[in-house]
């Protein structure tokens, strides 16, 4: 397979799972030789309809942000730009599958793309860029799952509450004892001692 990619096509902004797809690239383009272009898509607010009305000032200053989050992805996810790995990045305005199918338009290329776990109501609005991608794209897709520790906090989030905030050191109340002089670790407990002082 080696000589058959010459580009990894990488879409990037930011979420945890992008990251992992980002490290996933960076791996496969190193190990195929193949030139990196991670690429990040930006819209202006309300879709580029609505961006028609806006001033060129202020796309201007979205197109900078999304750049700026590119940068801030890489050293995130690899602490800094990858060495001795040509590196092109793009930063293209407009949908996310639709700019990723568009840049991975050859048949040699391999186009990474990661799992997002989005709302439905996210996905029914802007879309699901790995399912564009999965059903446009002209060359091969990988779809990076999200690693074990983004799971487990996306499962953290996603469950229901099973606690109450503490609001006295009476047991009666809270329903919870804890050993005299314990100090809770967490950040939705409150610790209240004889004088009622906190």
């Amino acid at each position: 397979m080696s000589h058959m990619v010459g580009r990894v096509v990488v879409g990037v902004h930011g979420t945890p799972g992008s990251l992992q797809a980002l490290r996933f690239a960076v791996g496969q383009a190193r190990a195929l030789s193949a030139t990196l272009i991670p690429v990040i898509a930006w819209q202006p607010p309300g879709g580029d309809s609505a961006g028609r009305h806006y001033p060129p000032l202020l796309t201007d200053e979205w197109a900078d942000a999304a750049e700026q989050r590119l940068l801030t992805a890489f050293d995130e996810g690899l602490g800094g730009p990858p060495e001795q790995l040509p590196t092109e990045p793009m930063i293209v305005r407009g949908p996310a599958g639709r700019v990723l199918v568009s840049v991975a338009d050859r048949a040699s290329d391999l186009l990474v793309v990661g799992c997002s776990h989005r709302s439905w109501l996210h996905r029914a609005y802007y879309g699901s860029p790995p399912r564009y991608c999965l059903t446009h794209a002209a060359c091969t897709v990988t779809v990076v799952p999200p690693s074990t520790l983004t799971r487990e906090v996306q499962r953290l989030r996603s469950s229901p509450r099973r606690w109450r905030p503490l609001t006295s050191a009476d047991p009666a109340q809270t329903g919870r004892r804890y050993p005299a002089g314990a100090v809770a670790d967490h950040a939705w407990h409150r610790r209240v001692d004889g004088t009622g002082a906190l």
